[in-house]
């Protein structure tokens, strides 16, 4: 039997199931993380409309949203936008 590699963009396949998997990571995860999954996302919108909304080409997207990586914040917002999210700050309950 031959068993796939999981890859989570697979399931990213609404903007709610989008939207919930990057809050996941936002309130669990680190910066790391955090890029890791937005790459995720937009390779499962294709990063070939990613880069047509962005502006920026397809191998820095990749590079930007590699591991590791430690892309501009500006670049971050751009892609956030293209994949139809935003930053949103709600206060920290005590």
């Amino acid at each position: 039997m031959e068993t796939s590699k999981f890859d989570i963009a697979d399931y990213l396949d609404s903007k709610e199931m989008i939207a919930e998997y990057l809050n996941t990571v936002l309130e669990e995860g680190n910066t790391t993380d955090i890029i890791n999954a937005i790459g995720h996302v937009a390779k499962a919108i294709g990063m070939t409309k990613i880069s047509e909304e962005t502006g920026l080409s397809r191998p820095s997207l990749y590079k930007a949203l590699s591991d590791g990586s430690k892309p501009q914040f500006a670049t971050i917002m751009k892609v956030l936008k293209a994949i139809g999210g935003q930053i949103q700050i709600n206060p920290i309950s005590a």
